[in-house]
Parts: structure tokens; sequence; C-alpha cells
């Protein structure tokens, strides 16, 4: 059960939740006079994530702002949430560094870590880049500076609509990805950060036990509130290998991710700790499983071979992602997309422990032809 203090949303939560080995308590009427059965979303997730194949691999999906406008004009406005209309079986809400994306429609701006950001045009719509890290240079800038607050309530507004209006059908993820590695460099910069970590590795700890107090903090806060899922995030790897070593990522990640965890855990042991890092990040998934992760995405498919992830840590670890968002999504046809939906649920869905989704936020140089044949295939195969 949740701790004192969670919400009546919350508890609800809790008394709907699916447990292994156990029917599920929502069905079609119709659907039972066939004995057949129909998993919520919440069920279904929930089974796939104990390891259990469900009625049909779960899945969801993700997008920038031009998709989600695209969207919202094909399903229309009535529901909060554009991906429930598409189908998806998870639903996402975001506090922290990771909402400092896309913050502004203005040329540039300053989020609340004081990161300043500027928007770029592309061919398809526009992205954000980062111009101006507010603990470059002078290192004496650390003690004054101040993260934002991962207590206050306002941001958790979306979270409690959410799970209010959906948390009994869907499962229900807490966000707060750029966490520790990213938000340090966010704040200092790439090239300087990664010489602290070498050379200055006082100041390296020091910032990063900083700025590792908001993603602790606000998933302790959502757990809370009542969430399904927490979900933490550091980009750790290139398109082939390790962006740092093994060693100094034990160093450094390792035993603040396993402080985190442990908190979670002790908040609520059925919550589930997700992790993202794009990239192939396989160095780490041992000690990722051995520190408590649950659910590890996007098996970037142009970094990683999802099935072999699936055959070497399947057991240990579910896989969330895997579908191709550099070729097959933006570049492929409706067919080649059903292909891959098809081949990833076969070959990562055996047994349960997989979520299907793209790789990543679909991107605006997505037709809405190849979206559609995603959920249209998902739901088929």
């Amino acid at each position: 059960m949740h701790e004192k203090g969670s919400s009546r949303g919350s508890e609800t939560m809790e008394q709907n939740r699916y447990r292994p080995g156990q029917r599920a308590a929502f069905h079609d009427k119709n659907m039972e006079q066939e004995g057949c059965w129909i998993l919520r979303s919440k069920e279904r997730v929930q089974m796939a994530l104990s390891h259990e194949e469900p009625d049909r691999v779960p899945f969801t999906a993700t997008y920038v702002p031009e998709v989600v406008k695209r969207l919202r004009a094909v399903k229309g406005e009535g529901e909060y949430d554009v991906g429930v209309a598409m189908g998806n079986d998870c639903v996402k809400t975001a506090v922290g560094l990771e909402m400092s994306f896309y913050g502004s429609n203005d040329p540039e701006y300053t989020c609340k870590w004081g990161i300043r950001w500027r928007n770029v045009t592309n061919y398809t719509g526009h992205y954000t880049e980062i111009i101006d890290h507010p603990l470059a240079g002078d290192e004496s800038q650390l003690d004054s500076f101040q993260i934002p607050d991962p207590l206050e309530e306002s941001q958790y507004d979306d979270c409690r609509k959410i799970i209010k209006r959906y948390g009994k059908e869907k499962w229900i993820i807490g966000s707060c990805q750029i966490s520790i590695f990213e938000a340090s460099w966010y704040l200092r910069g790439l090239d300087q950060f990664m010489m602290d970590m070498a050379l200055n590795k006082d100041y390296a700890h020091a910032l990063m036990d900083k700025v590792m107090q908001f993603p602790l903090k606000a998933a302790k806060k959502y757990i809370q509130l009542g969430v399904d899922m927490v979900w933490f995030g550091d980009d750790v790897a290139t398109q082939t290998n390790m962006m740092i070593s093994p060693p100094m990522w034990r160093e450094y990640l390792k035993p603040r991710y396993a402080k985190i965890f442990e908190e979670c855990k002790k908040t609520n042991p059925n919550t589930k700790i997700a992790y993202h890092s794009c990239g192939n990040c396989e160095a780490i998934i041992p000690e990722m499983i051995e520190i408590g992760l649950d659910v590890l995405n996007p098996i970037q498919p142009a970094s990683m071979n999802p099935f072999e992830i699936k055959r070497k840590y399947g057991k240990d670890i579910c896989l969330f992602g895997g579908l191709d968002v550099q070729h097959t999504m933006p570049f492929g046809t409706p067919e080649l997309v059903r292909t891959d939906v098809k081949r990833l649920i076969e070959g990562c869905g055996k047994g349960g422990g997989y979520i299907l989704s793209p790789a990543h936020h679909i991107q605006s140089d997505t037709s809405n032809e190849n979206i559609f044949a995603f959920y249209a295939a998902a739901d088929t195969f």
C-alpha cells in the first residue's frame, strides 16, 4: 500500500492494481459471454512488467509539439492527453529540467534552471538548443547556485489531473529525466564538465550531489501522488559505445542512482523504476539491474539490437522502446512500419517484459500515415 499522506487517487489506483496470477477485474460483459477478458491498460502493463504475457503487448508513444498539433487536428481537442486518443496504454507527466525543452516560443529564453535556450527552425518544424550554461567558468558560482524547488506544488498539477482522469485505466508515468549527468553538463557545459569529472573531481561530485536532489525528491513526490512508474534518464552513450568509461560511471552515477532507486522502493516497493539512455549503453545494463532498475528505455535499434538485449537480459529487466525513429518511422513506408512492429512484438514480447514504443519522441519528419501504421500494427499483432 502507499504510505500515509498519499492522495485518494493513489489509494484507488492501488485497489485496482493488477497482481500477477490474478485475473483482471475489468472486462466487457459482451465479451464475457464469449469467454474473453479484456484487460485495462494499467493491468496490461503491470502484467507485462511482471514478466507475464498479457492479452497483447502494451504500447505507447510520445510526440514532439508539431506532431501533437497534427494529431489534434485529426483526433480533435476532446481528450486531455492526445496519446490516449491515439490508443496509448501509458500516460506520461513530467517535471524538472526536461520541461525546459520547448519552454517558450520566443527566439531565445531562459529556463528555471538559469540555462539559456534558443529555438531553431528546420524543414519540418523546430528544435531547441542550449546557448548559455549558467555555471560555465568560475567554479565558485556553485556555492550560491540553487536548483528549482522539487516540491513546489503547482508543477504537479498536471500529474494530479492525469491521475484523476486516467488513473483507473492507464499506466501512469511520472518522468524526471535529464536527471544527474545531463543536468550537470547542461549547467556547466559538456566539454568543461567532462574535464571536471577527470581533473576536478571534488567539483564534479558537489555539482552532481546538488542536482540529484531534484529527481530524488520529485520521484518520491510522484510516488506519494500515486503514479505507477517513475522515469529517470541521462544519455550516457553514443551510437556505438559509452560516452564515459564504465569505471567513471561507477564512480559518479552508479552510487547516486542506487540511492535514488532505494529511496523510491522505500516509498512504495510496488512502484516500477524506468531509466532512459539513448545510444549503446549495454556496458552498464547488468549493474543497473544490480541496483534495482526495472525498465530500460529506449533500446535504440541503431545502437543496440533489441532482440539480443532481450535474449541476454530479458529475464532480469523489462524493455521499453525498440522501434526505430531514425530510419523506419520518418523514411520508411507504412508497410515497413508494420513489419518492424510485428518483428518487435514477436521477438521481444514473448514471456512479457516488453512495452512497445518508438525509441524516442515521434519527430516532426514522420508522416501521419506512418504514425497510424504504428498504432494499427501494434493493436493488430
